[in-house]
């Protein structure tokens, strides 16, 4: 039981990117704050990377790889789901490199975990598949371009057919149903502005950098929705 104890906190301290409390890690785990101090006190005479600071938190040293120690049934489940819809709904690169990702997870599972993975009955499947978007092609140009900051120059058709080319800032992509939209910050109209991906008409790279500023990022917009 302890075992698996100090493997979930390591589970808690590999997701969160910020220190994490001892009381929220024993009202997480259901144990007292004085178990989470000597289970950490174990973890650091084990060799594992964890370090606290007093009125801060625990959290992994930085530069350390954990591999993943553990997925319970439903984590597999979510995960197999997962790389099944990047298949379905995906380009090439995508769809590549949801099977090299898929692979280095079953080669990390113990053997029973393994079992579950390779044959579990689960299956996702898109009823709007990659022939619904005809320009599906340009999700990794602007994938590498929302990865490298990089602006980009489009060329887009509108819901009424009007054509109109424009710089933008790419911030983040969302897989919808039927469609993948791309959410920018438009320069013309100094604002965000999203863009469905089957009505680019090209997409250019300018090699112009940009920097992330305050209120104009991905997660500001979803703040909008």
């Amino acid at each position: 039981m302890r075992t698996i104890r100090l493997f979930s906190i390591l589970d808690q301290l590999r997701v969160h990117k910020r220190p994490v409390s001892a009381e929220f890690l024993a009202e997480i785990l259901d144990v007292s704050m004085r178990t989470i101090y000597r289970d950490m006190q174990t973890l650091q005479a084990m060799g594992a990377p964890v370090r606290g600071e007093s009125g801060i938190g625990y959290q992994i040293e930085k530069g350390y790889f954990l591999p993943p120690l553990h997925f319970d049934p439903d984590e597999l489940d979510a995960i197999i789901l997962g790389m099944q819809m990047v298949a379905a709904r995906g380009d090439g690169p995508l769809v590549d490199a949801a099977l090299r990702a898929s692979a280095k997870i079953n080669a990390v599972l113990s053997g029973d975990d393994q079992d579950r993975y390779s044959v579990a009955p689960l299956h996702a499947y898109s009823v709007h598949g990659k022939n619904d978007e005809s320009h599906i092609e340009y999700l990794s140009p602007i994938r590498a371009a929302i990865r490298e900051r990089q602006q980009i120059k489009i060329t887009y058709l509108d819901l009424r057919d009007k054509e109109s080319s424009r710089n933008i800032r790419p911030l983040g992509l969302t897989a919808f149903d039927r469609v993948w939209l791309l959410t920018a910050w438009c320069t013309k109209k100094d604002d965000f502005r999203n863009f469905r991906i089957d009505r680019l008409q090209e997409v250019e790279q300018t090699g112009v950098k940009f920097r992330l500023k305050a209120g104009q990022e991905f997660r500001d917009y979803l703040r909008t929705l």
